[in-house]
């Protein structure tokens, strides 16, 4: 079958570099793709609906994938599956629960799902908000309710910082149309896991929990970013954890969906926070994580396009998919200044030095120039991911690889995987 990926990402390299080991697929198509996903298959321009029609009749796609948001939370899907093609992505109001942070802290107080207490303030009621955070315990945290690429988290420590925080999102609306409303939330302690459940409505598979690095710098300290690292499994999210999530999160959203009347069909990422074994949501998304995505799928031992197809179908009961015994890695080069300010256009060397044993070099923010030449073109520009038997062995040949890439004005952790090891 032709299958169309839609997105532009590491994770969407990621999900390609997956479907192409399966001998279901024939061809694998991109929009709009990255340097590495022209390797795969092929790029298209199509960054609206109708041109995305437009692609599915030229190149007879039999099955679509949705990589990122934006699209879900637009409704592309619902139009695809009305006109009867076969979609990995959720309905525009499930993608609510990643579009919409007071909708999804409604929908988990609704359902009895665990996660941190809250108030939702829009600009007019500033001044309310402002007397809030005074009656508030610290830290504590200000998300914008929007889409905002990962970065709209904004953890305060004191009063001060959240009144900062309050005026930044709301009035000075730092995160644009995202900031429209802000989610006041208490802060939860503990360690932050990842977890995937691939979603037929009914019926669901869960991946391996992954531990993102979400702060820029070492230590975990600084700005929120899109990620800058990550491995799995995570051992924060043991079996007794996992079973809590199960019964505590995925049971209640899946029925909770049903009785709105709508099916969750489509991936669902839960943002957990984990202390002494109880596990909290802190978000929902829609979709696969980035760059989660990126040491998840090299796990899998079945048949990626299988598994999506199914999901497509309606059809995961009693699926039952197998992993490697394994661990992985993933280091995120950047450039320096993201996720604020940076600079981009610059070549990329190292590429071929660094495609070792047990190695995947995921472009996330490239763009092939002429003469074959690879340059960087966006915040994150590679995820570097080492798979072996154990995670220290993953850790080392991911850095190991890293330190064979270079472009200017680099960036990197060094210290992905710290508090595993």
């Amino acid at each position: 079958m032709n299958i169309l990926v839609i997105g532009s990402g590491g994770r969407e390299h990621a999900i390609g570099t997956t479907l192409a080991y399966s001998p279901l697929v024939d061809a694998l198509f991109f929009a709009p793709g990255n340097a590495g996903t022209a390797q795969l298959g092929t790029n298209i321009y199509a960054n609206n609906l109708p041109a995305i029609e437009d692609a599915i009749e030229q190149h007879k796609i039999d099955l679509i994938f949705f990589g990122n948001e934006q699209p879900l939370v637009e409704g592309w899907s619902d139009k695809l599956v009305e006109k009867g093609h076969k979609v990995v992505g959720c309905s525009q109001y499930a993608a609510q629960l990643e579009g919409s942070k007071s909708f999804a802290k409604t929908f988990m107080q609704e359902f009895g799902i665990p996660t941190a207490a809250y108030q939702v303030f829009t600009a007019h009621q500033y001044q309310e908000g402002l007397s809030y955070l005074a009656t508030q315990n610290y830290p504590l945290v200000l998300k914008a309710d929007g889409l905002a690429g990962g970065k709209g988290v904004l953890i305060c420590q004191n009063l001060q910082e959240a009144q900062n925080g309050l005026k930044e999102i709301l009035l000075d609306q730092k995160f644009g149309a995202a900031g429209t409303e802000v989610v006041i939330e208490a802060f939860l302690y503990g360690e932050e896991a990842s977890v995937f459940a691939f979603c037929d409505g009914t019926n669901f598979v869960l991946l391996p929990a992954a531990q993102d690095h979400k702060r820029i710098g070492e230590g975990d300290t600084g700005l929120n970013t899109g990620g800058m690292g990550t491995y799995a499994p995570a051992p924060i999210a043991n079996e007794v954890v996992m079973q809590k999530v199960i019964q505590e999160v995925v049971h209640p959203l899946l029925n909770g969906m049903k009785t709105r009347g709508h099916l969750y069909q489509g991936i669902l990422f839960i943002g957990l926070m984990i202390e002494n074994k109880m596990p909290s949501v802190v978000e929902f998304n829609c979709r696969l994580g980035d760059p989660e995505t990126q040491v998840v799928l090299p796990l899998l031992k079945s048949d990626f396009a299988e598994l999506c197809l199914k999901l497509s179908e309606s059809d995961l009961q009693n699926y039952q998919p197998q992993f490697y015994d394994n661990a992985a890695l993933c280091v995120v080069m950047a450039s320096k200044g993201y996720p604020e300010n940076f600079e981009k256009g610059f070549p990329i060397t190292g590429l071929a030095a660094a495609d070792i044993d047990g190695v995947h070099i995921f472009h996330a923010g490239t763009h092939q120039a002429e003469n074959d030449i690879i340059l960087s073109n966006s915040g994150r520009v590679l995820g570097v991911t080492g798979v072996a038997k154990s995670l220290k062995e993953a850790q080392e040949i991911a850095y190991q690889a890293v330190a064979k890439i270079d472009f200017s004005n680099q960036y990197f952790r060094r210290d992905i995987g710290h508090r595993a090891l």
